[in-house]
């Protein structure tokens, strides 16, 4: 509670709190337990969002290429004819119990907007907050697996920042490189595309229903493993081919991504929902009820633009499932899918085909 108040000028100042202490066995700790939800479900509601933005002026500059106008997973900046820079940060609280698990998930996650956008990643900065209490050994697993999985994306994790907080959350701010000519963002999707998804959804709902006790450890490994992938291999087999859209599913699910990238194109896409891939376990969760606190967000913001036929609520809860370093959401030619398909089946690396695009608006999800 706050000690006193005082004035100056007429305006309210409380005085300070008293700093707040956290009791925590080190041995038995359960970094989850200390988060009020974890990974990109924390993000921020989307809706509100775009009202804090609509009365925000975007900067405006010859060599910004993506900034806010419209605002995409990444800004990037023209340097000259050959070289752009991609900027990029993201960081959440805990969605899993074990340290490097946590530290890879998170750093995998800020690495993929730098895919999604056609770079590579360069070099990394942590962004860190963590309560005192938490043992050293803890937070070192949590470093020490963001680095590894810097290094695996080509890049340098070089410094960063940390705080004290009551509640864990950790990230990355990344520059990554890119071609001017090679951007690739969402806002450009034509009819005709073909739409496509490089992993399989269902994170949100598999770490909800771990945390309730209501899957197994094999669910959840295979969901961790799916979250530690970096989205490079997708990227390299990408630029290959004319890709029109290019997005990562993660925070606002399948549905609020899909529709982002149709309403920044000014198209309509329509996706095919007995098509979903979902992560083992994933379905029969939403199919007892099981939701993560993103769901709620989720639907308030894309919903309305969601036309559902015939969708089966299990499936609909998928699509708004919110994702944690989820796979590519892309579309390019419809004439260009064989090749594509050979070329991810030969590099053995997941995709599948979800929808299609055409003239109009909005996202339509057949059953």
């Amino acid at each position: 509670m706050p000690l006193a108040s005082r004035s100056l000028t007429g305006i309210q100042f409380a005085a300070p709190r008293e700093e707040e202490t956290l009791e925590i066995n080190a041995a038995t700790v359960k970094l989850t337990d200390l988060a009020s939800c974890g990974g990109c479900a924390a993000k921020y509601s989307a809706a509100r969002l775009e009202e804090l933005l609509a009365g925000f002026v975007p900067a405006e500059a010859e060599n910004l290429l993506v900034g806010l106008a419209p605002a995409d997973d990444a800004a990037v900046y023209r340097l000259d004819d050959e070289r752009a820079l991609i900027f990029t940060l993201d960081f959440f609280p805990p969605i899993v119990d074990d340290p490097a698990d946590y530290g890879s998930i998170a750093a995998t996650n800020a690495l993929n907007d730098v895919f999604a956008m056609g770079g590579t990643p360069l070099l990394a900065l942590s962004i860190a907050a963590f309560p005192e209490e938490l043992p050293i050994e803890m937070l070192a697993a949590i470093f020490s697996a963001a680095d590894e999985q810097v290094r695996a994306s080509g890049a340098l994790l070089a410094g960063g920042h940390t705080i004290r907080d009551t509640e864990p959350k950790y990230g990355l701010a990344v520059i990554g490189t890119v071609h001017p000519n090679g951007v690739w963002t969402k806002s450009n999707a034509q009819p005709g595309d073909a739409v496509y998804v490089t992993k399989p959804l269902g994170t949100g709902l598999i770490m909800t229903g771990h945390k309730r006790g209501q899957i197994g450890t094999q669910q959840l490994e295979r969901a961790v493993g799916w979250m530690k992938t970096l989205n490079a291999d997708a990227a390299d087999v990408l630029r290959k081919f004319r890709v029109n859209a290019v997005t990562d599913v993660t925070g606002f699910g399948l549905f609020g991504h899909s529709y982002e990238t149709a309403d920044r194109s000014g198209v309509r896409i329509v996706l095919e929902s007995e098509r979903f891939p979902a992560i083992d376990g994933a379905l029969d969760l939403a199919r007892s009820g099981v939701r993560t606190s993103g769901d709620p967000r989720n639907r308030d913001f894309a919903g309305r633009h969601l036309t559902l036929k015939g969708v089966p609520e299990s499936l609909v809860s998928l699509g708004y499932d919110p994702q944690t370093a989820g796979g590519l959401l892309v579309t390019l030619p419809a004439d260009q899918s064989a090749s594509l398909e050979a070329e991810f089946a030969a590099r053995k690396l997941f995709l599948r085909r979800v929808g299609a695009v055409e003239e109009g608006s909005g996202v339509v999800v057949a059953g």
